[in-house]
């Protein structure tokens, strides 16, 4: 079957289907999914009951693949392959997360607006999300598009903007929410990288802004000045017009553009089980690189 596309917003998103990726993909298949992420930044693709290796195959066909940054945990105790990243509540057992686990405590920082590995010095590319085991209600991710929100600033502002460079931090994101138990090894491992504010999509050749809230600070900036311009471009981004919501149903992927886009996870009953995977493809180069 041929790849078909069907909206699911005004502005990007689209469910995709007549692609099945339990099988291994011709090239000019992959490269058709490839033009439809340039186009829409977010992918749905429903009924694709993968494996892991089935994932992890597929997700190599679009770059190389990071590995969990969870590892940076000494003694840490993997669930599920280290190319993986554990969206879930589950323990290395599959048991629910106790309520003051530490894992649990770090996971609600997924309902922070974010790009996933924004806070690394070579940033995501795509992210790739396999449903598992979802809760009967709750849990949505929800997307907002960042080329969008880039070209409904006012002139004034993207001159402002344009050029300036953030400084992203998991440890600073996960301080906003009070979170700050990580190991020596993982501060080491987690400090500050820079990345730009505005980024043209190689793919699409449109201008995007470049959010997350790992952003802490922008270099030649004061930190209040810097914090307050970081907060109001994210309430500009985030707006519901530039915002759609995601209702998973089991078997869902959902593959997304890390360099145009924010997410964030939604509460659900974390009694119980919610099992996601999720596969991060890396964007090969820094973003002040791909800017040069």
């Amino acid at each position: 079957m041929a790849l078909t596309l069907r909206p699911l917003h005004p502005l990007f998103v689209a469910a995709a289907t007549g692609i099945d990726l339990t099988a291994p993909l011709e090239a000019e298949a992959v490269a058709e999914l490839v033009a439809a992420l340039d186009r829409y930044a977010v992918l749905v693709l429903p009924g694709q009951d993968l494996t892991d290796a089935q994932q992890i195959a597929f997700s190599e066909r679009l770059g190389i693949l990071e590995t969990t940054v969870k590892a940076f945990r000494p003694g840490h105790k993997a669930r599920i392959d280290l190319h993986l990243s554990d969206v879930s509540n589950l323990d290395e057992r599959n048991q629910v997360l106790a309520a003051d686990d530490r894992r649990r405590m770090n996971g609600l920082g997924n309902r922070l607006w974010h790009t996933d590995s924004s806070f690394k010095a070579i940033p995501a590319r795509y992210s790739l999300l396999s449903a598992r085991a979802i809760p009967g209600a709750g849990g949505e991710t929800e997307f907002a598009d960042l080329r969008a929100a880039w070209d409904a600033l006012d002139p004034a502002m993207r001159g402002r903007i344009e050029g300036l460079v953030a400084e992203h931090s998991l440890l600073h994101s996960r301080a906003t929410i009070g979170f700050t138990d990580f190991a020596a090894e993982e501060r080491e491992r987690l400090q500050p990288v820079p990345q730009r504010l505005v980024r043209t999509h190689p793919g699409s050749g449109r201008k995007t802004l470049y959010l997350a809230s790992h952003a802490g600070s922008i270099r030649g900036m004061a930190l209040p000045e810097a914090r307050m311009l970081l907060l109001d471009l994210m309430e500009h981004a985030t707006q519901r017009r530039f915002v759609y919501s995601h209702t998973w149903r089991l078997h869902d992927l959902v593959i997304w553009d890390d360099r145009c886009t924010l997410h964030r996870a939604r509460p659900y009953d974390m009694t119980v089980p919610r099992d996601m995977r999720r596969t991060t493809v890396s964007d090969g180069v820094s973003s002040l690189e791909q800017a040069a």
